[in-house]
C-alpha cells in the first residue's frame, strides 16, 4: 500500500518531482522515498510497508531480467498462489515481486489472474512502453493528466497540482458535485485532472477494458457457497506481515467482517449525542475484541474538514469521511491494515427505498433523480448523463445495480482510501472481493430483499456470528448530524446538505491552490 507517482514530461524536473511525491508521503512513511528516473520518465515511490516489511522490496522494483520497474500501490492476495501456479523464483516475499515477474510472462493477460486492489505502472526499459492499469472496482486510485502528448499519473490530487499550472475548475464536475456530491465518468473537480478508469488497462497510449461486470440474470447462490465465497473474502484479506483490524459500527455489514475476522482489536466513532456506541458495543462483547470508541465533536468536525480539504486539495463528497479519518488515526496506534464493511449494500439492495422503486416501476430519470441525488439544485441534464453507461440496460433494477455496484461504489471507496491512507492505514473491503461481485450480478431481487426483509441472505447466513439484536435492527446510515455543525450561514434557507457542499466549495476556494 503506497502513493505512486510517474511522468514521462520532460519540463517535469527533479525538484518538483521530488515536491510533489513528498505531498503523498503519508502514504509510505515506512521507507525513503524511492525516485528513478532516465531520459523518459520519472518514477517515483512512497511505501507503507505491509507484505514483507524489508527494504529489498521497495519500490521502484525491478523484474530479474532488469527490462520492467513497477510502481504499485494496493494488496495482490493471491500472490503466492500465482507464483506456485508460473513457477516464479522468489527473492522477497511481497506481492510486488510476484506482479513485475507475471507481467514479464503473460502481459496484460496477468490482470485477469489478480484478485486485489491496485494501481500500478510497469515501465520497459527496453521498448520504452508505459503499462498503467487499475483494479476491476476502483478501489486503490489513479488520477492523471495529460499535456502537450505527456502524461502524468499520480495516487493523490494534489501531486498532479503541484507539477502543472492549469487549476480551473470544470464545470461538468462542479454540476455533478453540487447536485451528486461526488464525481462521475473520470471527472474530478480541476478540468485538467482525471480519473483512470476502474477496470481498464492502458498500453502504447490506447486505453481497454478488460473487466465488466456481467450482464443478464442468473441463478442466486446457495447459502453454502455464499458463506464460502465471503468466507474466502475475508481470510485472503488478512495476510500481512503488520497487524489488523477491523472497524466496527454496530450494523450488520462491519460486523459480519469483524465476526469472521476474529482480529483483536475493533473501533467505531461517533458524536457524544449521535452514535452506534450501543449496537458496537454489543457486537465486540460477542466478539471479546478490544474495542475503541472514538469520540468527534462538531467544532473539531470542522476543523478537520478544513485541514483535510488544504492537504487533499479536493472537495469532500460525504460528510462521514472525517469520522473515518478521526477513528483511524486511533486505528494506526495498534494497526497498519483494517477491515472496512463497504460494497455490501449494492451487493445486497440495502439501500432498499431506491431498489424498492427501480423493481416495481418503470424508468423515470426525474424519480430516480428524488431518490439519489443530494444537492436541492435542479440538474437532470448532469444525472442522465451520469447514467448514460447504463441506460442501455433493459429494465430499471438492472439501470440501478449497475449504477450503484460501479458507479456509486467508486465514489465510497474514494472516501475510505483517502480517509484512511491520511493516516498511513490500509483500508480492504472483502465485499468488494471481484468474485463475489460477479457472483452476485444478475441473481433475483427477492433474493436480496426477500418477504421484505432487505439483505435477507447476509442474515441468513451469518445468524451465528452476529447477535440477533443487530440482524434484527433497523438499517441506518454512518450518521453526521449536519444540521448541528456549525457551518458558517451564507442563505439561512439552504439545506443541511447545500450548506455541507457550499462550506467545501468555499473553503477549496480559500487553500492555497487558489483555483
Amino acid at each position: 500500500m503506497c502513493g505512486i507517482l510517474f511522468s514521462n514530461n520532460p519540463k517535469v524536473n527533479k525538484s518538483t518531482f521530488s515536491a510533489a511525491l513528498n505531498l503523498m508521503r503519508h502514504r509510505g512513511p515506512d521507507a525513503p522515498p524511492g525516485i528513478w528516473q532516465n531520459d523518459h520518465v520519472r518514477m517515483g515511490h512512497n511505501r507503507l510497508k505491509i507484505q514483507d516489511i524489508d527494504d529489498r522490496s521497495n519500490q521502484p522494483f525491478w523484474s530479474k531480467d532488469g527490462r520492467y520497474a513497477i510502481i504499485f500501490n494496493g494488496e495482490i492476495y493471491n500472490f503466492n498462489e500465482l507464483a506456485q501456479k508460473y513457477k516464479i523464483t522468489q527473492s522477497t516475499t511481497s506481492d510486488t515481486e510476484v506482479l513485475v515477474e507475471l507481467f514479464a510472462l503473460l502481459g496484460h493477460k496477468m490482470l485477469h489472474q489478480l484478485n486485489g486492489m491496485f494501481a500500478m505502472i510497469i515501465y520497459d526499459n527496453l521498448s520504452n512502453d508505459v503499462f498503467i492499469a487499475r483494479d476491476r472496482l476502483g478501489i486503490k486510485p489513479l488520477y492523471y493528466t495529460t499535456q502537450n502528448g505527456f502524461d502524468t499519473f499520480a495516487s493523490e490530487i494534489s501531486s498532479i497540482l503541484e507539477l502543472i499550472d492549469n487549476h480551473k475548475i470544470d464545470p461538468i464536475g462542479l454540476r455533478q458535485y453540487t447536485k451528486l456530491r461526488t464525481f462521475f465518468r473520470s471527472h474530478t473537480i480541476y478540468e485538467a485532472v482525471k480519473m483512470f478508469p476502474p477496470g481498464h488497462y492502458q498500453l502504447g497510449g490506447k486505453l481497454i477494458r478488460y473487466w465488466e461486470l456481467p450482464i443478464g440474470e442468473q441463478e442466486a447462490p446457495d447459502d453454502d457457497e455464499l458463506m464460502a465465497l465471503l468466507s474466502d473474502a475475508v481470510n485472503c484479506r488478512l495476510i500481512s506481515d503488520v497487524p489488523v483490524g477491523s472497524y466496527l459500527s454496530g450494523g450488520l455489514d462491519s460486523t459480519i467482517i469483524a465476526g469472521l475476522a476474529k482480529k483483536p482489536h475493533t473501533w467505531t466513532v461517533g458524536f457524544k449525542n449521535c452514535n452506534e456506541f450501543k449496537w458496537a458495543k454489543i457486537a465486540s462483547n460477542e466478539f471479546a475484541s478490544q474495542h475503541t470508541e472514538v469520540l468527534i465533536t462538531e467544532d473539531e468536525f470542522i476543523s478537520l474538514l478544513k485541514k483535510m480539504i488544504q492537504k487533499r486539495r479536493e472537495p469532500f463528497s460525504v460528510p462521514n469521511e472525517i469520522l473515518l479519518y478521526k477513528m483511524t488515526k486511533a486505528v494506526k496506534k495498534k494497526n497498519t491494515v483494517v477491515l472496512s464493511g463497504e460494497g455490501a449494500d449494492e451487493l445486497f439492495f440495502g439501500y432498499d427505498r431506491i431498489f424498492r422503486w427501480a423493481n416495481s416501476s418503470k424508468w423515470d430519470l426525474e424519480k430516480f433523480s428524488q431518490f439519489y441525488s443530494y444537492g436541492s439544485n435542479s440538474d437532470l441534464e448532469i444525472v442522465e448523463y451520469v447514467l448514460e453507461p447504463f441506460l442501455h440496460l433493459k429494465n430499471p433494477i438492472d439501470i440501478v445495480a449497475h449504477f450503484f455496484q460501479l458507479s456509486h461504489l467508486h465514489g465510497l471507496l474514494r472516501r475510505l482510501d483517502n480517509a484512511t491512507m491520511l493516516c498511513s492505514v490500509e483500508a480492504r473491503v472483502p465485499f468488494v472481493d471481484h468474485r463475489l461481485v460477479e457472483r452476485m450480478a444478475g441473481v433475483p431481487f427477492n433474493y436480496r430483499i426477500n418477504n421484505g426483509i432487505v439483505k435477507h441472505p447476509l442474515k441468513t447466513i451469518c445468524s451465528h456470528i452476529v447477535p440477533a439484536e443487530i440482524i434484527n435492527r433497523k438499517k441506518i446510515g454512518f450518521p453526521v448530524p449536519l444540521e448541528n455543525i456549525p457551518f458558517p450561514v451564507n442563505n439561512k434557507n439552504d439545506t443541511p446538505m447545500d450548506k455541507w457542499l457550499n462550506f467545501n466549495l468555499q473553503e477549496l476556494e480559500k487553500s492555497s491552490i487558489n483555483p
